[in-house]
């Protein structure tokens, strides 16, 4: 097997979260699991550490989405998670660490990435390539973390 052949296929397993994405129900709520222990790892290192490894896989998803789609030949395959992966990241920024906070987190997520309500929407339509496919978790991301940051910081849910 040739370098560059080796190289596509570690690239697909990462775009594909692990080979998770390859399920054939229910890709991205299966995909966003290995977000959700990223995210308890993420938290025991504190806030600093916790957005600087978010936004290091986060771009690294752009182009890891980008070349699997290339890869796939299919612009936006289902089978790419590691957008759902940055997502999820990017829903816990800054949250208060707890199981609660992770389920509700998840539910909310999938809810804002299944349904696109706009502006995520948008983002969905019109932005391509890798940016596009992660571009629209983000945004479900952000709108999950305003949620979870009412929940636990305002309203001090499970306090």
């Amino acid at each position: 097997m040739s370098e560059q052949r080796r190289s596509d296929q570690v690239i697909l397993f990462l775009g594909q979260g692990l080979g998770l994405g390859r399920i054939p129900f229910a890709p991205g709520t299966v995909g966003t699991l290995p977000g959700l222990l990223l995210v308890w790892v993420f938290w025991q290192g504190g806030d600093e550490i916790y957005l600087a490894l978010t936004a290091v896989v986060t771009l690294s998803a752009v182009w890891i989405a980008g070349r699997s789609a290339e890869s796939l030949g299919v612009a936006d395959d289902p089978r790419i998670v590691i957008d759902e992966i940055a997502g999820v990241l990017v829903a816990f920024a800054l949250v208060p660490p707890s199981w609660l906070a992770l389920a509700v987190g998840f539910c909310v997520f999938r809810i804002l990435d299944i349904a696109k309500p706009p502006p995520i929407s948008t983002a969905d339509r019109q932005v391509k390539g890798g940016l596009g496919i992660v571009l629209d978790d983000v945004l479900a991301g952000i709108g999950t973390n305003l949620v979870l940051q009412l929940l636990f910081r305002v309203l001090g849910v499970g306090v």
